[in-house]
Formats: structure tokens, C-alpha cells, sequence
């Protein structure tokens, strides 16, 4: 078992940059591959980005490749969303998932077996 705490989501205008932080509890968070989704109102909980255990290989969805970057310190039970150059169309709900006993990566939200609450991306314009 184990919760997940996001972090760091807020307003901001469209160009800026914004980091969104995930913290774990429990002892086995470097266990797990993590990802990150995002839900805009009235739309279906979408991928946004997965890495691996160790870190070194990740995936993201095209709508924010080359723009956001993940990451994770394990040591801290922490994974991060850094996101640059936000747009209008990056507001929405962003959460962090984690994926137990598989350790590869996954675009499938019911992949994933664990997520936190949710923190409000909101980008104007």
C-alpha cells in the first residue's frame, strides 16, 4: 500500500513554467514505476507521462513532449513534473499514479494501482 500527496499546482500564464511534486509514503515507492495523468473538465483522465524504477527511461504523451520532463528521487519518495512553456490547454487536474508489481512503463491509466488526490494546473492566457 501506498499514498500519494501531490503538490505544487497553481495559477500561472500561458509561457510560464511550473513544477509539480508527488510524494510517497511508505518504504517501497523505488518499487514502483510512476506516472503522471491529467483530467480536464469534461474530458477522460488522459496520460501525460511514466518513467521506470531506476529513471532512466521515460515516456510522454506528444501533446507535452519536449515541454514537460519527469523525474523521480527515490530517496526523497518523490516524483516530479516539470513543466515548461504551459498553455491554455494544459489546465486540468494533474495526478501522480503508481504501478505495482509490473516494471514497465504504461499509458494505461487502469494500469496504474495507487493515486493521489489531484492539484489544479490552471494556464491563462
Amino acid at each position: 500500500q501506498v499514498q500519494l500527496v501531490e503538490s505544487g499546482g497553481g495559477l500561472v500564464q500561458a509561457g510560464d513554467p511550473l513544477r509539480l511534486s508527488c510524494t510517497a509514503s511508505g518504504r517501497t515507492f523505488s518499487s514502483y514505476v510512476m506516472g503522471w495523468f491529467r483530467q480536464a473538465p469534461g474530458k477522460e483522465r488522459e496520460f501525460v507521462a511514466a518513467l521506470t524504477i531506476s529513471g532512466r527511461t521515460t515516456d510522454y504523451a506528444d501533446s507535452v513532449k519536449g515541454r514537460f520532463t519527469i523525474s523521480r528521487d527515490n530517496a526523497k519518495n518523490t516524483v516530479y513534473l516539470q513543466m515548461n512553456s504551459l498553455k491554455p490547454d494544459d489546465t486540468a487536474v494533474y495526478y501522480c499514479a503508481a504501478r505495482a508489481t509490473y516494471s514497465s512503463l504504461s499509458r494505461d491509466k487502469d494500469s496504474y494501482h495507487y493515486w493521489g488526490q489531484g492539484t489544479q494546473v490552471t494556464v491563462s492566457s
